[in-house]
């Protein structure tokens, strides 16, 4: 059978899971009485919730005796490192483009990796059913971004399909009123356009790993494309390890896949996507290779952390009364079960401490795993995210990320003073329509605690991407610290209508009567840059004596909503995250008011002799 192996790749929400779908129905994959869910891709609850693929994804169809291998990759700027990897496995690309929001920061990561790696693109515009798209101008924005990237000339003439995925239709032209059901455009423009693999039918087996699986029945799992001869359960392979070593291990298990199955067989050939099992040390970029004939493929780069936390055993007075999982060792177990799978992530344990320093590709990245963690039972606590430094030729740095903004033009001003403040360098500004797109070059750092503010100064109405660009050498201000104080509980016990009212006359409350409080714990913001001791536990007292306003109802304001991600964006480095199965509390490190405070005395004491020195 012919074939053909091709990745949808696009920024973050531009429709890639949407239009897998379409394809997978339209080539006919399922059954006509078969119940088929939206997004059928994104398996994982997580990705079905925040609507984004977190872990790419293999499938294929056969459209026309042809047998198209897909893989549905990653759109967010944290699970770049996989878009990467997965251009090595292809011959060929979708490039998705939304007709109404156009090129993006991440369209521009994605299509750089598929012309490094001398990729074809077949450009999709989708969402041509959207108000207000302009399919036209989001193929002059593609072709602006192709000769910008520096893309062959005989690249810039590439083919456009238009699409709705989510409606399942599809055209060769900008009309709306030419779509057709169906992908048929699509099907056929990848059979003329993207190559067959190149690999070697005929020759020894050759096979590199690009994706890592886990399962804890086998152990690592190996996805990659075969690129030589072909392979069978039982046979024995020779694994080339990064540093030229070599170890032989037997075939396990082999997949392949189709439709939504992961489809165990007994042989494999020259051309397919599959996974392989059987060596429980296999890496990223390794060559498996049949024995005695050993032919190494180029390594495949593997994206360092750039954001690190630290990750401890839960110590508040509330440990242990929720989740399954509380000691080091079960906490331990499962951050190693995960690096199995994910080779972004690191970690290594503090000596003398039930604390771990785990780092990953960004916030998204490591708050996925610990909401994660979080479901399947697990207590633990969570530092404020830092930037990793690297000394660069005896230089400090840091790194730098592409920020686009999309925002109502009345808030430009300010949104330009923070980023300002922190760091960012403006690249270029554009208005249209009341709506202003800036570009900003911008330490991680200054990222730190931003979103959240710029959630609130645009009254939700801005949209911020950002991307890793390099290192450079470190921003000479301190970014990324709360400036606002807050208000810290001072007792143990069930919060109280009577002393939250009194409360929120000092700023915004994060909790409800009856949420159990204790010592040291954040239950709200306070309006100045201090933070500020209360008790939202007192009961009011009893007496006999008859009140005229008795049976008054307490009003109280409704509380600020946190989530996890908005958790880890507004802690300081004096301040933790507990995270339960239930719920996630921010506290302070030091839970004992008078020592915070002698803490706190001590420190700024040190700050204003080292500002006089």
């Amino acid at each position: 059978m012919k074939m053909r192996n091709i990745a949808i790749i696009a920024h973050v929400d531009h429709g890639k899971t949407t239009l897998v779908n379409s394809l997978l129905t339209s080539s006919g994959t399922f059954r006509e009485n078969e119940a088929v869910q939206d997004r059928m891709m994104d398996s994982n609850p997580q990705e079905r919730e925040r609507g984004i693929t977190i872990l790419a994804k293999a499938t294929s169809v056969v459209y026309k005796d042809t047998k198209i291998n897909i893989v549905d990759t990653p759109g967010h700027a944290d699970f770049g490192g996989e878009v990467e990897r997965i251009m090595h496995m292809v011959d060929g690309c979708l490039l998705l483009v939304d007709a109404f929001e156009g090129t993006m920061p991440q369209t521009r990561f994605v299509l750089k990796n598929a012309l490094e790696n001398h990729i074809k693109p077949i450009v999709v515009i989708n969402k041509v059913d959207r108000p207000n798209a302009d399919p036209q101008k989001a193929v002059d924005e593609v072709l602006d971004l192709f000769i910008q990237l520096g893309a062959p000339d005989d690249l810039l003439d590439f083919p456009v399909v238009y699409t709705s995925a989510l409606n399942g239709t599809s055209s060769y032209s900008p009309d709306i009123s030419t779509q057709k059901k169906g992908m048929d455009a699509v099907f056929e423009t990848i059979l003329k356009e993207i190559p067959e693999p190149i690999c070697d039918p005929d020759g020894p087996f050759q096979f590199q790993p690009a994706l890592l699986d886990y399962s804890e029945f086998v152990g690592r799992i190996g996805v990659g494309t075969v690129r030589g001869g072909s392979v069978k359960v039982g046979d024995t392979v020779t694994d080339v390890h990064h540093d030229g070593s070599t170890k032989d291990f037997k075939v396990m298990k082999l997949y392949t896949f189709s439709g939504l199955r992961r489809i165990e067989t007994d042989e494999v050939h020259a051309g397919d996507i599959c996974a392989i099992a059987g060596n429980p040390e296999m890496n990223v970029g390794e060559t498996f290779c049949a024995p005695g004939h050993i032919n190494p493929l180029p390594l495949l780069r593997v994206d360092e952390p750039t954001l690190q936390m630290t990750f401890g055993t839960n110590s508040s007075p509330l440990r242990g009364q929720d989740g399954k999982f509380v000691t080091a060792r079960v906490i331990e177990d499962r951050l190693f079960q995960e690096v199995q799978r994910d080779v972004s992530l690191r970690y290594s344990r503090i000596p003398n401490t039930e604390t771990w320093l785990v780092s990953g590709r960004g916030e998204l990245h490591l708050s996925v795993l610990i909401e994660t963690m979080r479901r399947e039972g697990y207590e633990l606590e969570v530092s404020k995210p830092s930037v990793i430094i690297k000394e660069i030729n005896g230089v400090k740095c840091e790194p730098y990320e592409d920020v686009q903004i999309d925002v109502p033009s009345e808030f430009v001003g300010d949104i330009m003073d923070i980023l300002g403040q922190r760091g960012g360098q403006m690249q270029d500004m554009s208005e249209n329509n009341g709506q202003t797109r800036v570009t900003y070059i911008i330490p991680s750092r200054g990222l730190l605690g931003f979103v959240n503010n710029f959630l609130t100064l645009t009254k939700g109405y801005g949209i911020i991407n950002h991307t890793f660009r390099e290192y450079r050498p470190m921003f000479r201000n301190v970014v990324g610290e709360r400036s606002i104080g807050v208000l810290v509980s001072v007792d143990k016990g069930p919060a109280t209508p009577y002393s939250i009212e009194k409360v929120e006359e000092h700023g915004t409350m994060f909790i409800l009567p009856g949420t159990i409080c204790y010592e040291g714990m954040i239950v709200g913001e306070h309006r100045y840059p201090v933070d500020l001791a209360v008790n939202v536990t007192a009961a009011k007292a009893q007496t006999n004596v008859r009140s005229s306003n008795k049976d008054q109802t307490v009003v109280l304001k409704s509380p600020r909503k946190m989530t996890l991600e908005a958790c880890l964006d507004y802690i300081n480095s004096d301040e933790l995250v507990e995270v339960t199965p239930s719920t996630f509390r921010m506290r302070k490190r030091i839970l004992s008011t008078p020592e915070r405070k002698k803490f706190d005395a001590k420190k700024k004491a040190e700050a204003e002799a080292a500002a006089n020195n």
